[in-house]
């Protein structure tokens, strides 16, 4: 939680936040160029009738949780203790009333986003318990650890999403530190956010939390945030995660179900089986979403990978893993609803190397075609998301940049064709001082700020500053820019007053 300050002292940051605040420009999300249609009719339908036979078949266990499995009987599954099954067909029947397409609301609207459609939200890492940076090495994060990436992301317009746990502030009780969590995105950011799930009493502070900020009716109609709930692949629901999904989907907030199918361990080794099973182990969270509220926006997640099968380690960005997200894009968009993509800039390399930006290419290119909506662990991630780097936040950064461009597409018209140019040029001149280049020399190209093109010798005079070393001046000058967004008084001391009443309410636990 920040500290509090003397109200002139607020007063004068007001002021100054209203007069230059860096993130109040829009920041365009759609996706101008077709996804890639990696699959035939054929085989989808394969899939998903795979798909339909491991919940019929198999089953899916909600462990601990009475209410959700007593809302699946009433809605014809077949029940066997904690043991769900589901004739063919049932499951995307109860999925078809969440929407295609929804918006997340901000308390600046120009951050206001749309899941779904032709649109693109990209947001940083999540989950990390370490962090990293070329000054201090690798360490446990902290909740400025969290302060700083949550600034990070505010002041960037190459991220469209504040994020949710984007690293792990260890330095506070883990029964507490999701109610820091929610005040740093609500106060330090107005991007939409992601709440806490790590229990169901969890997601409600969170939920109350935002009432306290935008209203309980606005949020009745609205959703502002989501919850991502993570299935124990394969097949568990933990009363964790269902009690929590509950919660969101009552208060119509954002679920984001995402199974984590690491193929050969919590799946078979084929990619193909994966995609199946993680729509079957969705769909049914999506369906206990509408169960509990038709019509509750909701997200198909992924988060899969491949292992190497001689010595058990994550690998990532590699190509069964990329053909993959683009299945499941395909198989988002047929059962209805948004995708979170299973890519992101990912790796399991130990710091900012080149095997590091290989991987996360490699992955963020196979996302972006998909046609995947929302795209997590844009920025930041290492360690296969043990660490978050500072310095491969700005890398990353500046790849979302370029990949948003790329999704605009390529413009053909009579002003991007200039047939006036050739005649100022003429044969054997050049186009530097045409009018078409003076007018569009500033627009023309995504200019990334990183790149150091210039000869050797002028970089060797310059003192030879590998990629990394100038992420690090990025970084810092980015925090050093940031400006505290707008908020009303009343509701900042309300959810401060709220913060210090739920952590005098329990003794501290760190476990």
């Amino acid at each position: 939680m920040q500290p509090r300050t003397s109200r002139t002292a607020r007063r004068g940051r007001k002021k100054r936040s209203a007069r230059r605040d860096p993130a109040t420009a829009a920041t365009p999300t759609k996706r101008l160029i077709p996804a890639y249609e990696l699959l035939n009719e054929a085989d989808l339908r394969r899939l998903e009738q795979q798909a339909d036979w491991l919940l019929d078949t198999i089953g899916v266990e909600f462990r601990g949780d009475s209410t959700a499995i007593e809302l699946f009987r009433e809605a014809g599954a077949r029940i066997d203790g904690e043991r769900l099954r589901f004739e063919h067909g049932l499951v995307r029947s109860l999925c078809s009333t969440a929407p295609a397409e929804f918006k997340l609301h901000s308390r600046n609207p120009n951050h206001s986003l749309t899941l779904g459609g032709q649109h693109i939200v990209l947001m940083p890492g999540y989950g990390s318990p370490f962090v990293t940076d070329t000054a201090h090495g690798r360490r446990y994060a902290t909740l400025q650890d969290f302060h700083n990436f949550v600034k990070l992301t505010y002041i960037t317009p190459n991220l469209h999403h504040s994020g949710g746990t984007v690293c792990e502030p260890t330095d506070v009780p883990v029964n507490k530190r999701h109610l820091d969590m929610v005040y740093a995105h609500l106060r330090l950011s107005t991007k939409p956010f992601m709440g806490s799930v790590t229990s169901p009493s969890r997601a409600q502070d969170s939920i109350d939390m935002a009432r306290i900020v935008y209203g309980s009716h606005y949020l009745e109609n609205h959703a502002v945030m989501q919850g991502n709930i993570n299935v124990n692949s394969p097949f568990i629901y933990d009363k964790d995660m269902s009690g929590a999904l509950r919660v969101y989907a009552q208060a119509n907030q954002c679920v984001c179900v995402s199974p984590a199918i690491f193929a050969g361990a919590m799946g078979p080794v084929s990619m193909a089986a994966v995609c199946a099973q993680t729509l079957a182990e969705g769909m049914v969270g999506i369906a206990l979403s509408q169960l509990v509220r038709p019509g509750c926006p909701a997200v198909l997640g992924s988060f899969h990978s491949t292992m190497n099968l001689r010595n058990g380690s994550l690998t990532f960005g590699t190509p069964e893993a990329n053909l993959a997200s683009m299945a499941l894009s395909q198989l988002g968009r047929r059962l209805g609803v948004p995708v979170r993509s299973g890519g992101g800039q990912i790796t399991a390399s130990n710091t900012t190397d080149g095997q590091a930006m290989t991987d996360s290419a490699n992955a963020m290119w196979a996302t972006m075609l998909s046609g995947s909506h929302q795209v997590w662990h844009a920025a930041g991630w290492l360690e296969g998301g043990l660490t978050m780097s500072y310095e491969k936040f700005v890398l990353d950064l500046d790849n979302c940049g370029a990949m948003m461009k790329l999704m605009h597409g390529l413009c053909v018209d009579d002003e991007s064709l200039s047939p006036e140019s050739y005649f100022e040029a003429g044969p054997g001149d050049n186009f530097l001082s045409t009018s078409h280049t003076m007018n569009h020399f500033s627009t023309a190209n995504y200019e990334s700020l990183l790149p150091d093109a210039s000869a050797y010798e002028t970089w060797v005079e310059n003192g030879s500053l590998r990629s990394e070393q100038r992420a690090a001046s990025v970084y810092k000058t980015m925090l050093s820019h940031y400006i505290e967004p707008d908020m009303d008084e009343n509701i900042n001391q309300n959810l401060i007053d709220f913060i210090e009443e739920k952590k005098a309410s329990m003794p501290d636990k760190w476990h």
